[in-house]
Protein backbone atom coordinates (compact mmCIF):
# COMPACT_ATOMS: atom_id res chain seq x y z
CA UNK A 1 0.00 0.00 0.00
CA UNK A 2 2.73 2.44 0.69
CA UNK A 3 4.71 1.98 -2.15
CA UNK A 4 0.94 2.33 -4.40
CA UNK A 5 0.07 5.35 -2.53
CA UNK A 6 4.22 7.10 -3.00
CA UNK A 7 3.60 6.25 -6.81
CA UNK A 8 -0.08 7.70 -6.99
CA UNK A 9 1.02 10.92 -5.12
CA UNK A 10 4.49 10.98 -7.70
CA UNK A 11 6.84 10.96 -3.71
CA UNK A 12 9.87 8.39 -3.73
CA UNK A 13 9.42 5.21 -2.07
CA UNK A 14 12.38 3.55 0.08
CA UNK A 15 12.16 0.10 1.57
CA UNK A 16 14.05 -1.02 5.02
CA UNK A 17 14.22 -4.78 6.18
CA UNK A 18 14.01 -4.64 9.51
CA UNK A 19 12.21 -8.10 10.30
CA UNK A 20 15.39 -9.32 11.93
CA UNK A 21 15.24 -6.59 14.25
CA UNK A 22 11.66 -7.09 14.71
CA UNK A 23 11.44 -10.78 15.43
CA UNK A 24 14.21 -9.99 17.96
CA UNK A 25 13.20 -6.99 19.65
CA UNK A 26 9.10 -6.84 19.43
CA UNK A 27 8.12 -10.30 18.91
CA UNK A 28 10.90 -12.13 21.12
CA UNK A 29 9.82 -9.46 23.94
CA UNK A 30 6.27 -10.66 23.65
CA UNK A 31 7.05 -14.49 24.30
CA UNK A 32 9.56 -13.38 26.70
CA UNK A 33 7.26 -11.51 28.77
CA UNK A 34 4.26 -14.13 28.68
CA UNK A 35 6.93 -16.66 29.91
CA UNK A 36 7.38 -14.57 32.82
CA UNK A 37 3.86 -14.36 33.65
CA UNK A 38 3.18 -10.82 32.10
CA UNK A 39 0.92 -9.40 29.62
CA UNK A 40 3.05 -7.66 26.96
CA UNK A 41 2.23 -4.82 25.00
CA UNK A 42 4.36 -5.12 22.09
CA UNK A 43 2.33 -2.02 20.11
CA UNK A 44 4.83 0.20 22.74
CA UNK A 45 7.79 -1.13 22.21
CA UNK A 46 7.40 -1.30 18.40
CA UNK A 47 6.73 2.37 18.35
CA UNK A 48 10.24 3.04 20.32
CA UNK A 49 12.04 0.45 19.31
CA UNK A 50 11.51 0.49 15.19
CA UNK A 51 9.12 2.92 14.24
CA UNK A 52 10.78 6.11 16.27
CA UNK A 53 13.84 3.80 16.46
CA UNK A 54 15.53 2.06 13.13
CA UNK A 55 12.85 3.60 10.54
CA UNK A 56 12.91 7.04 12.44
CA UNK A 57 16.98 7.12 12.25
CA UNK A 58 16.90 6.17 8.66
CA UNK A 59 15.02 8.56 7.71
CA UNK A 60 16.52 11.13 9.78
CA UNK A 61 20.43 10.15 9.46
CA UNK A 62 20.46 8.31 6.04
CA UNK A 63 17.66 9.80 3.82
CA UNK A 64 17.71 13.26 5.06
CA UNK A 65 13.93 14.00 6.36
CA UNK A 66 13.33 16.84 8.33
CA UNK A 67 10.34 15.21 9.99
CA UNK A 68 8.83 11.49 10.04
CA UNK A 69 5.01 11.52 9.78
CA UNK A 70 3.08 9.05 11.10
CA UNK A 71 -1.00 8.01 10.98
CA UNK A 72 -1.01 8.11 14.95
CA UNK A 73 -4.16 9.85 16.61
CA UNK A 74 -2.06 12.24 18.49
CA UNK A 75 -0.84 16.00 18.63
CA UNK A 76 2.34 17.54 19.43
CA UNK A 77 2.33 21.22 20.28
CA UNK A 78 5.25 23.29 21.35
CA UNK A 79 5.18 24.50 24.56
CA UNK A 80 7.61 26.38 26.99
CA UNK A 81 10.15 25.46 24.70
CA UNK A 82 8.98 21.26 25.60
CA UNK A 83 7.40 19.15 22.60
CA UNK A 84 3.95 18.06 24.51
CA UNK A 85 1.72 15.33 23.28
CA UNK A 86 -2.59 16.09 23.03
CA UNK A 87 -5.25 14.32 22.41
CA UNK A 88 -6.72 14.09 18.77
CA UNK A 89 -9.86 15.14 17.78
CA UNK A 90 -11.58 11.54 17.15
CA UNK A 91 -10.89 10.57 21.10
CA UNK A 92 -11.89 6.76 19.98
CA UNK A 93 -8.51 6.68 18.25
CA UNK A 94 -6.42 8.72 20.58
CA UNK A 95 -3.45 7.00 20.83
CA UNK A 96 -1.16 9.08 23.37
CA UNK A 97 -1.49 5.53 25.63
CA UNK A 98 1.07 4.14 23.36
CA UNK A 99 3.61 7.26 22.42
CA UNK A 100 4.64 7.97 26.25
CA UNK A 101 7.89 6.60 25.89
CA UNK A 102 9.12 8.83 22.92
CA UNK A 103 11.92 11.53 23.48
CA UNK A 104 11.83 14.90 23.16
CA UNK A 105 13.99 14.44 20.44
CA UNK A 106 11.67 12.57 18.79
CA UNK A 107 8.84 14.32 19.04
CA UNK A 108 10.81 17.13 17.95
CA UNK A 109 10.83 16.27 14.77
CA UNK A 110 7.73 14.19 14.37
CA UNK A 111 4.26 15.09 12.61
CA UNK A 112 1.63 13.70 13.48
CA UNK A 113 -1.39 14.88 10.26
CA UNK A 114 -4.49 12.96 11.49
CA UNK A 115 -5.13 14.38 14.45
CA UNK A 116 -7.84 16.95 13.77
CA UNK A 117 -9.28 14.44 11.71
CA UNK A 118 -12.14 11.46 12.58
CA UNK A 119 -11.11 8.32 11.25
CA UNK A 120 -14.10 8.58 8.86
CA UNK A 121 -13.15 11.71 7.49
CA UNK A 122 -9.56 9.88 6.72
CA UNK A 123 -11.70 7.14 4.91
CA UNK A 124 -13.54 9.84 2.82
CA UNK A 125 -10.11 11.74 2.04
CA UNK A 126 -8.86 8.45 1.04
CA UNK A 127 -11.88 7.50 -1.53
CA UNK A 128 -12.18 11.01 -2.83
CA UNK A 129 -8.44 11.16 -3.89
CA UNK A 130 -8.10 7.33 -4.83
CA UNK A 131 -5.31 6.54 -2.64
CA UNK A 132 -5.44 2.73 -2.84
CA UNK A 133 -5.56 2.48 1.06
CA UNK A 134 -9.14 3.41 0.74
CA UNK A 135 -10.75 -0.27 1.56
CA UNK A 136 -7.95 -1.31 4.04
CA UNK A 137 -9.59 -3.05 6.90
CA UNK A 138 -8.84 -1.73 10.41
CA UNK A 139 -5.27 -2.53 11.81
CA UNK A 140 -5.12 -5.84 14.19
CA UNK A 141 -4.30 -5.62 17.91
CA UNK A 142 -1.13 -7.39 17.47
CA UNK A 143 -0.42 -7.47 13.88
CA UNK A 144 2.48 -10.52 13.69
CA UNK A 145 -1.06 -12.47 15.08
CA UNK A 146 -3.23 -12.46 11.89
CA UNK A 147 -6.77 -14.64 11.43
CA UNK A 148 -7.03 -17.75 12.03
CA UNK A 149 -4.13 -17.74 13.93
CA UNK A 150 -4.61 -16.49 17.56
CA UNK A 151 -2.51 -15.48 20.56
CA UNK A 152 -3.55 -18.62 22.24
CA UNK A 153 -2.45 -20.67 19.50
CA UNK A 154 0.71 -18.85 18.99
CA UNK A 155 1.62 -18.74 23.14
CA UNK A 156 1.24 -22.91 22.14
CA UNK A 157 3.26 -23.11 19.25
CA UNK A 158 6.63 -22.43 21.84
CA UNK A 159 5.63 -22.46 25.15
CA UNK A 160 4.42 -26.23 26.06
CA UNK A 161 1.20 -27.77 27.87
CA UNK A 162 2.31 -28.52 31.56
CA UNK A 163 0.04 -29.07 34.29
CA UNK A 164 -0.95 -27.10 37.23
CA UNK A 165 -2.99 -25.58 40.06
CA UNK A 166 -6.00 -23.56 39.89
CA UNK A 167 -5.68 -21.89 43.60
CA UNK A 168 -8.56 -19.81 45.84
CA UNK A 169 -6.25 -16.99 46.67
CA UNK A 170 -7.95 -16.39 50.12
CA UNK A 171 -7.73 -19.60 51.27
CA UNK A 172 -4.86 -21.49 49.79
CA UNK A 173 -6.98 -24.43 48.43
CA UNK A 174 -6.39 -26.25 44.97
CA UNK A 175 -9.39 -25.81 42.78
CA UNK A 176 -8.62 -27.34 39.70
CA UNK A 177 -6.02 -28.20 37.09
CA UNK A 178 -5.21 -26.30 34.16
CA UNK A 179 -2.69 -26.73 31.23
CA UNK A 180 -0.27 -23.62 31.26
CA UNK A 181 -0.42 -20.15 33.36
CA UNK A 182 0.62 -17.96 29.92
CA UNK A 183 -3.04 -18.97 28.94
CA UNK A 184 -4.32 -16.99 31.41
CA UNK A 185 -4.59 -13.07 32.19
CA UNK A 186 -5.40 -11.01 35.15
CA UNK A 187 -8.74 -10.23 35.30
CA UNK A 188 -9.89 -12.91 33.21
CA UNK A 189 -13.56 -14.19 33.89
CA UNK A 190 -14.40 -16.54 30.74
CA UNK A 191 -12.87 -19.92 30.26
CA UNK A 192 -11.77 -20.90 33.80
CA UNK A 193 -13.58 -23.65 33.78
CA UNK A 194 -14.60 -23.91 37.32
CA UNK A 195 -17.07 -24.49 39.55
CA UNK A 196 -18.18 -21.75 42.26
CA UNK A 197 -20.67 -20.26 44.29
CA UNK A 198 -20.22 -16.63 42.50
CA UNK A 199 -18.14 -15.87 39.15
CA UNK A 200 -14.32 -16.52 39.46
CA UNK A 201 -11.44 -14.47 38.18
CA UNK A 202 -8.10 -15.03 37.23
CA UNK A 203 -6.24 -12.60 40.28
CA UNK A 204 -2.47 -13.36 40.35
CA UNK A 205 -0.19 -15.51 38.21
CA UNK A 206 2.86 -17.48 39.11
CA UNK A 207 4.63 -18.67 36.42
CA UNK A 208 7.77 -20.63 38.36
CA UNK A 209 5.04 -22.77 39.93
CA UNK A 210 2.60 -22.70 37.28
CA UNK A 211 0.19 -21.51 39.66
CA UNK A 212 -2.49 -19.58 38.70
CA UNK A 213 -4.90 -17.86 41.72
CA UNK A 214 -8.06 -17.31 41.56
CA UNK A 215 -10.68 -15.11 43.33
CA UNK A 216 -13.72 -13.26 43.23
CA UNK A 217 -14.31 -9.97 41.72
CA UNK A 218 -13.73 -7.46 44.95
CA UNK A 219 -10.08 -9.25 45.32
CA UNK A 220 -9.22 -7.30 41.66
CA UNK A 221 -9.23 -3.46 42.69
CA UNK A 222 -6.04 -2.17 44.08
CA UNK A 223 -5.96 2.04 45.42
CA UNK A 224 -2.50 2.52 44.82
CA UNK A 225 0.16 1.44 42.49
CA UNK A 226 4.10 2.13 42.79
CA UNK A 227 6.08 2.88 39.56
CA UNK A 228 9.41 2.16 39.54
CA UNK A 229 10.51 2.69 36.24
CA UNK A 230 8.62 5.94 34.93
CA UNK A 231 9.62 7.88 31.94
CA UNK A 232 8.36 11.67 31.75
CA UNK A 233 7.24 12.80 28.13
CA UNK A 234 9.02 16.31 29.65
CA UNK A 235 10.47 17.14 33.03
CA UNK A 236 8.24 17.60 35.82
CA UNK A 237 8.79 20.20 37.99
CA UNK A 238 6.44 19.22 41.05
CA UNK A 239 6.81 16.49 43.51
CA UNK A 240 3.12 16.02 44.51
CA UNK A 241 0.08 16.53 42.02
CA UNK A 242 -3.35 15.64 40.91
CA UNK A 243 -3.71 13.84 37.15
CA UNK A 244 -5.85 11.65 35.06
CA UNK A 245 -4.55 7.97 34.76
CA UNK A 246 -4.98 4.97 32.75
CA UNK A 247 -3.61 1.23 33.73
CA UNK A 248 -4.82 -0.02 30.40
CA UNK A 249 -5.82 1.49 27.24
CA UNK A 250 -9.79 0.84 26.64
CA UNK A 251 -10.49 2.10 30.45
CA UNK A 252 -11.54 5.88 31.19
CA UNK A 253 -9.69 8.10 32.88
CA UNK A 254 -9.54 7.84 36.25
CA UNK A 255 -8.76 10.60 39.30
CA UNK A 256 -5.28 10.42 40.76
CA UNK A 257 -2.68 11.65 43.19
CA UNK A 258 0.93 11.72 42.00
CA UNK A 259 3.78 11.72 44.48
CA UNK A 260 7.09 11.49 43.04
CA UNK A 261 9.83 9.66 45.10
CA UNK A 262 13.73 8.98 44.71
CA UNK A 263 13.08 5.81 43.76
CA UNK A 264 9.88 5.69 40.88
CA UNK A 265 6.27 7.44 41.70
CA UNK A 266 3.45 6.41 44.09
CA UNK A 267 0.18 6.64 42.53
CA UNK A 268 -2.87 7.03 44.75
CA UNK A 269 -6.42 6.25 42.74
CA UNK A 270 -9.41 8.32 43.98
CA UNK A 271 -11.71 5.27 42.84
CA UNK A 272 -10.24 1.90 43.31
CA UNK A 273 -9.46 0.26 39.73
CA UNK A 274 -9.28 -3.35 38.78
CA UNK A 275 -7.34 -5.90 37.11
CA UNK A 276 -3.77 -4.23 37.01
CA UNK A 277 -1.77 -6.70 34.92
CA UNK A 278 1.71 -7.18 34.87
CA UNK A 279 3.35 -5.87 31.69
CA UNK A 280 0.73 -3.40 30.73
CA UNK A 281 1.75 0.24 31.16
CA UNK A 282 0.39 2.62 33.23
CA UNK A 283 0.07 6.21 31.56
CA UNK A 284 -0.53 9.26 33.44
CA UNK A 285 -2.06 12.79 31.58
CA UNK A 286 -2.69 16.13 32.62
CA UNK A 287 -5.77 16.70 35.03
CA UNK A 288 -6.88 19.98 32.64
CA UNK A 289 -6.27 18.82 29.00
CA UNK A 290 -5.42 15.41 29.26
CA UNK A 291 -2.15 15.95 27.28
CA UNK A 292 0.63 14.01 27.74
CA UNK A 293 3.03 13.75 30.90
CA UNK A 294 4.39 9.95 31.41
CA UNK A 295 3.95 6.19 32.22
CA UNK A 296 5.40 3.05 33.18
CA UNK A 297 5.20 -0.55 32.62
CA UNK A 298 3.35 -1.98 35.89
Amino acid sequence: NAKKVADCLGIQHFALDVSKEFEKEIIEYFKNSYENGETPNPCMMCNKLIKWGILFDYAINTLGADFVATGHYANIKEVDGYYKLYPASDEHKDQLYFLFLLSQKKLSKTLFPLHSYKKSEVKELAIKYNLPPKSSKESQDICFIKPPMTIKKFLASFLQEKQGNFIEKRTGKILGKHDGFWQYTIGQRKGIGLAAPEALYVVGIEPQSNTVYVGYKNELFIDKLKLNNICWSYPQTKTEFEAFVKIRYNMDFVKSKIVVVDDGVYIYFSEPVSALTKGQACVIYDVKDKHLLGGGII
